[in-house]
């Protein structure tokens, strides 16, 4: 028998998982109020419960804001030994809140950390994963091609470190898009992307910028979490603040 997985939540990054899934031949159903397309080989349920009836794996994309309504949405119908996998940038905190929803039944909590861009890599986007289920989900997705790297059995864990090197990607997306800013205004842009290409390469450049322009609301819940995550280690945010302000002004179009 297929392995069985409910996707909550077909946006951007839930409809390409659940595609690449059932093209390898796994028996995918999905559920999302909102987004109008559902994958190829996909199911689309018509509830959260429905979605989530027989699974072996449940995996939420929602968004880390709706991640605990996701998850209570669900709960009475999660079957015994399915691994409930969290997928979104959120907070430690939120991660171990929702471990404790899921409680200590023989149903397991995975906190898993994307660590790649999912619309370009899909299930070949490594990931990180800790909590009670985090073996037993690397283990049902290393078959499709997901490699996932079980950091510990406590959640949390995997949105720490992620949360850790958003604070890099995210402010080298930050400088990216000043420093370009002040090319513009010299009329030296080209020049200037050529030669952070140079540095970090033309791909990463594009997706620095082309990432931060669509996903900047998002990327702003990012970099709060990331503050608040480095508040509690005890390191002053900068680099992490002044991220989120560019991004902040991004999602507001007083940035391009």
């Amino acid at each position: 028998m297929s392995l069985r997985i409910a996707v909550l939540g077909l946006g951007e990054a839930g409809s390409r998982l659940a595609g690449d899934l059932a093209a390898a031949g796994a028996e995918v159903r999905g559920y999302d109020p909102v987004a109008p397309a559902t994958p190829t080989g996909v199911v689309r349920a018509t509830d959260p419960e429905a979605t989530v009836a027989g699974s072996d794996v449940v995996m939420s994309l929602t968004a880390a804001g709706a991640s605990a309504d996701a998850l209570e949405a669900v709960l009475p119908s999660l079957p015994p030994g399915a691994v409930y996998a969290d997928l979104n940038t959120a907070s430690p905190q939120r991660k171990r809140e929702l471990a404790e929803r899921i409680g200590t039944t023989d149903r397991t909590f995975a906190d898993v950390a994307l660590l790649g861009p999912i619309p370009a890599m899909g299930m070949r986007a490594p990931a990180l994963a800790s909590g009670s289920g985090a073996q037993r989900f690397a283990d049902a997705v290393a078959p499709f091609g997901m490699p996932v790297h079980v950091v510990s059995a406590v959640p949390g864990d995997a949105a720490a470190m992620k949360l850790a090197r958003s604070v890099f990607m995210k402010g080298l997306a930050a400088c990216t898009i000043e420093s370009l800013r002040a090319a513009d205004a010299i009329g030296s842009r080209e020049w200037l992307q050529e030669e952070i290409a140079g540095v970090i390469g033309r791909p990463l450049v594009e997706r620095l910028l082309e990432g931060s322009r669509v996903h900047a609301v998002r990327r702003v819940e990012e970099m709060e979490a990331a503050s608040a995550l480095l508040l509690d280690l005890g390191v002053e945010p900068r680099v992490a603040d002044a991220s989120r302000a560019v991004l902040a002004a991004l999602a507001e179009g007083r940035e391009r």
